[in-house]
């Protein structure tokens, strides 16, 4: 199949410069208000059922149908047009809530938020522990409302949780903006980063952009036979299981979903070891794209950690939590809880400091060249590309940060107000320039995070109370917007039509949650045994939110102190530092420091496959296709993630008529 790809297919040359173009029309519109009303509602569905989501069907989904559209009308999609698109698709249907210390995410626009808390409101674990008399009306209304008696948000006990919702979906979008566009001009224009994963969705948008001009280029070609795969393997992998499962009590699967587990009977020989690999094809194809040292590291820091290291920390009595039996996900609890904790933060620290003493050296090193090519052309920027000066991007950022901090005080005037300020002006830039640097060299998604900083900080801040727990503390990670950014940038669109997109989106996005997750909740409770997933996973989350929110009363106990173990992060922060330096003594690739740094938090069941994927790549696919081997990979991504996410969407399709049918008949 290689050679017969490398025979056939022949590179045009990509020598100009393309100018910057306008990406929002109507046609983005009408694209949003498809998403907002067909795709977002089986993205609620499927996460009630199931806990998977749709975001990348629908991407994929919304942008073939309205290229086949466009193509019967007579009309060309600009590749801008399809990239923003793309991106109000996972704006519409990613929009949700990620439910803290369990890590589960319930899809489907802002009000899954609010979904969620009438749960916990009304849920045994909390009404145990007391919680509810101490979450604040402005959260969500109390346990014996008419509101949640009734499964309605048209009452006025929804007014205030409402409106400081619309207000936080509108901030953050600035917040977002402002922070990634800085962080953007740091780390692309001035530090040059590489971004890896960027060419994924801009190779894709250009593909389908060539189809839609009837121009079928190499692009199209490659996405299509990638495609046909994802639609392949997604019919054993999504459409049986989904099948089975309305017939019988429990879905059938040819391959176990999500991945094969081997921890449990590893155990038994080496206490706490993790070994498993994820059985979807995504995974090793991701692999081909990442740099290759990156996986490599990834894998290495994975095995070293997770499958020999485990087993060495609990006989050395450091791992205590960890029981026999003990399958993957219990297993990563304990040892996290017990060790690793401490080591991800340290690995945060660790690159964030190196990042920085990077820059500072690089910018005092050319300070006088860059004041002289200034003082003489500018900043050279890229014509046409949207941008606008630095200090107005800060002092946005600045500005929708201050008003994050005076909601927070006015919601609880007695937490202390330079704690919010901590969050805002500190951790906030901190964690999204570190997870900025991790997108713009390993092309890892999520960059490196400090799990419970925010939790320990209620705990130890000496507040006494619930209210803190549910506030909009202006914590958060803006390190993905700058991915955008550098996309945006390749596809050559326009900053601005982004802003615009994204807006116009936040206002059907709100619509549609509100209408489809009223129309849904009205059907039955949620949590019940009409959605299986939510029903099993969802009284786990709500247990331990509910520990996190009575510790600050007193009546529960502080994980954090006990999990969090300075001397094991100063330890971990030396080895991370001498690891630096001891691959720059050897001249190892960099990448393979931040892989390493990465694979600590990372499963063996992700790290393997993707290790596969990178050595068929590197070794085999490579010599077969040539030298064009690493402009063929972000297109087979892409076109895979198309492919199953059209058998995505047919099942859910499949699965919605037959429940509709069901409740109908009986």
């Amino acid at each position: 199949m290689a050679e017969e790809i490398k025979e056939n297919i022949e590179f045009e040359p990509e020598v100009h410069v393309e100018p910057f173009k306008e990406g929002f029309n109507i046609k983005t519109v009408i694209a949003a208000l498809f998403i907002g009303f067909i795709m977002l509602p089986g993205a609620i569905y499927l996460g009630l059922i199931t806990g998977g989501g749709i975001a990348g069907a629908a991407q994929w989904v919304t942008v073939i149908l309205l290229v086949e559209m466009a193509k019967r009308s007579f009309v060309e999609l600009k590749k801008q047009e399809v990239y923003i698109i793309y991106i109000l698709a996972a704006s519409l249907v990613s929009a949700g809530l990620v439910l803290g210390a369990a890590g589960l995410t319930l899809q489907g626009g802002a009000f899954s938020d609010l979904i969620w808390k009438q749960y916990l409101v009304q849920s045994p674990y909390a009404q145990s522990m007391g919680l509810p008399e101490n979450i604040p009306a402005w959260a969500v209304p109390p346990a014996n409302s008419e509101a949640l008696i009734k499964r309605t948000f048209l009452h006025r006990a929804w007014l205030i949780p409402i409106l400081l919702l619309i207000v936080h979906n509108v901030l953050f979008r600035i917040n977002k903006f402002s922070l990634g566009y800085t962080l953007f001009r740091v780390t692309s224009d001035k530090e040059k980063l590489p971004f890896p994963m960027a060419p994924v969705a801009s190779e894709g948008a250009t593909a389908l952009a060539e189809v839609s001009g009837k121009k079928e280029t190499w692009r199209w070609r490659i996405f299509s036979i990638s495609a046909m795969i994802g639609v392949i393997f997604g019919a054993f992998y999504v459409v049986i299981p989904t099948i089975t499962g309305l017939l019988m009590t429990k879905p059938f699967q040819l391959l176990p979903i999500p991945w094969v587990d081997f921890t449990s009977k590893l155990g038994t020989l080496f206490p706490s070891s993790a070994l498993g690999f994820m059985t979807e094809l995504g995974v090793l194809l991701t692999g081909f794209v990442l740099p290759f040292w990156v996986v490599t590291g990834s894998f290495i820091g994975s095995i070293l950690c997770q499958t020999i290291g485990n087993p060495i920390l609990y006989r050395a009595g450091i791992i205590k939590n960890w029981q026999p039996g003990m399958t993957v996900i219990p297993n990563n609890v304990a040892t996290n809880l017990d060790f690793w904790i401490n080591a991800i933060i340290a690995g945060g620290i660790v690159v964030a400091l190196i990042g920085i003493t990077r820059m500072l050296i690089t910018f005092i090193r050319a300070r006088k060249t860059v004041k002289r090519e200034t003082a003489k052309t500018g900043e050279n920027l890229p014509e046409g590309r949207g941008d606008y000066p630095l200090p107005l991007a800060v002092a946005i950022w600045f500005c929708s940060t201050v008003i994050y901090i005076l909601i927070c005080h006015i919601l609880v005037p007695q937490f202390p107000v330079f704690l919010f300020a901590f969050f805002g002006f500190i951790l906030t830039p901190f964690l999204s320039y570190t997870s900025a640097r991790m997108f713009g060299i390993t092309g890892v998604a999520g960059g490196i995070s400090f799990p419970m900083v925010r939790e320990g900080t209620f705990i130890l801040s000496g507040y006494k109370g619930a209210d803190i727990w549910f506030a909009p503390v202006p914590y958060f990670n803006q390190g993905i917007a700058v991915q955008e950014f550098k996309q945006l940038e390749l596809t050559r669109t326009k900053f601005t039509s982004w802003y615009k997109a994204e807006f116009v989106s936040l206002v059907i996005m709100l619509f549609c949650s509100f209408l489809f997750w009223s129309i849904i909740w009205r059907m039955s409770p949620i949590p019940s045994s009409t959605y299986p997933f939510v029903q099993k996973m969802w009284p786990m989350s709500a247990m331990f939110q509910s520990l996190w929110a009575t510790s600050t009363l007193g009546e529960g106990k502080n994980w954090m102190i006990e999990a969090i173990k300075f001397k094991y992060i100063f330890n971990s922060s030396v080895i991370g530092v001498a690891l630096y330096f001891l691959l720059l003594v050897i001249k190892a690739p960099i990448s393979l420091f931040y892989g390493i740094v990465g694979g600590v938090s990372v499963l063996p069941h992700m790290a393997m496959p993707m290790f596969i994927g990178a050595l068929l790549g590197r070794f085999y696919f490579a010599k077969k296709v040539g030298p064009n081997w690493k402009r063929y990979t972000p297109i087979i991504l892409a076109g895979y993630s198309c492919g199953m996410g059209l058998v995505g969407m047919v099942s859910i399709a499949v699965a919605l008529i037959a429940k509709t049918i069901f409740q109908i008949v009986f």
